[in-house]
């Protein structure tokens, strides 16, 4: 599997990063529950529509909850602190809070809300209710129709379009933006994060139009992320393409990756790898590897290493917090396989 922030890692985190293993960024910034009312930036009500209907919020929320990946830092980023907040347990510290998102809250003068317990399945309703919200932000979330109705009964749920666990990271901004009345500062969100990683690119030219391949080799599986994955979608914003033996290579039925046999690794022919690894010792073995060196760029030394847990958060997919978080880092790491590429 990959990571999905939060059952991740290892499998729904290297897939949503590896739900984990499970589990980003280049896209429009449409979002990714569709405003199909809104009279303006901060007028209520306003309406959203996601893959399990529509729904309004009166009146600009005041006591937010937050569930899934990234939500809690666009709410944060605009201000906002939540009455509840997800649980993350990759990368995240004893109490299930994200390192950036722990830093948010000393910045802005705020205690460590309630976190809302996630064991990848089931979500912990008592809790919520007893945050007492008046919506409930789950835009990148594997949220299912029964919980989202159940949800529902609590608080208006915003929940995602299209698949579950692929919302981009600019639409989970503009999501939350719309639902906190707050559109227009989530756009200078963007804007700003978006002039950040153009700064980068700029100063990197050697990045522009190199083909890649993002991959994570976990416990004797080798997972390739396709065009859908949000932290692909990221590398695009260097002027990164994904390499066509991405998608000649393609198989099963997820959306945002797939995993490819050993045999094929030779097949897979990018420019530049970038490879996830939770760890340096994991890293080095990933180079070492006389399988690996199958693969055309590893072969040649063209791989970016994102290692360590919060290095493969922050960008895996980025959120509005952590994308400054690993960007030098990953710059780095990308202009030095551009140049052995």
């Amino acid at each position: 599997m990959p990571f999905r922030p939060s059952i991740r890692i290892t499998a729904v985190l290297a897939a949503a990063i590896t739900a984990i293993a499970l589990s980003g960024c280049a896209s429009g910034a449409e979002p990714s529950a569709t405003t199909s009312a809104a009279a303006s930036d901060g007028a209520f009500p306003v309406t959203l529509e996601s893959n399990f209907g529509t729904t309004t919020i009166d009146k600009a929320p005041t006591r937010v909850a937050t569930w899934g990946w990234g939500s809690t830092e666009a709410t944060l980023a605009l201000g906002v602190a939540p009455v509840a907040m997800a649980q993350q347990t990759y990368a995240a510290n004893k109490d299930g809070v994200l390192p950036w998102v722990a830093k948010k809250l000393k910045d802005m003068g705020e205690k460590t809300p309630p976190i809302l317990k996630d064991d990848g399945e089931s979500v912990p309703y008592e809790q919520v209710i007893a945050a007492k919200p008046d919506v409930i932000l789950a835009p990148y979330s594997g949220l299912t129709k029964d919980q989202f109705e159940t949800l529902s009964d609590i608080a208006p749920v915003v929940a995602y379009t299209g698949d579950a666990w692929s919302t981009p990271w600019k639409d989970v901004i503009t999501t939350v933006g719309t639902a906190l009345g707050k559109s227009a500062q989530a756009k200078k969100v963007i804007a700003d994060l978006d002039k950040t990683v153009a700064a980068k690119a700029a100063a990197n030219p050697e990045l522009a139009g190199k083909t890649v391949a993002a991959v994570w080799d976990v416990g004797g599986t080798f997972y390739v992320y396709k065009h859908a994955d949000a932290r692909v979608e990221f590398l695009s914003g260097f002027g990164l393409k994904n390499a066509p033996s991405v998608d000649a290579l393609a198989n099963g039925s997820e959306t945002f990756y797939y995993t490819l046999s050993y045999e094929q690794l030779d097949k897979l022919d990018s420019d530049i790898v970038v490879n996830y690894s939770d760890n340096q010792a994991d890293a080095d073995a990933f180079l070492a590897s006389p399988t690996m060196q199958a693969i055309p760029a590893v072969g040649r030394g063209a791989v970016a290493q994102v290692v360590g847990t919060e290095f493969v958060a922050a960008v895996s997919p980025p959120t509005a917090l952590s994308l400054t978080w690993g960007l030098d880092d990953l710059t780095t790491a990308l202009a030095g396989a551009a140049a052995k590429a």
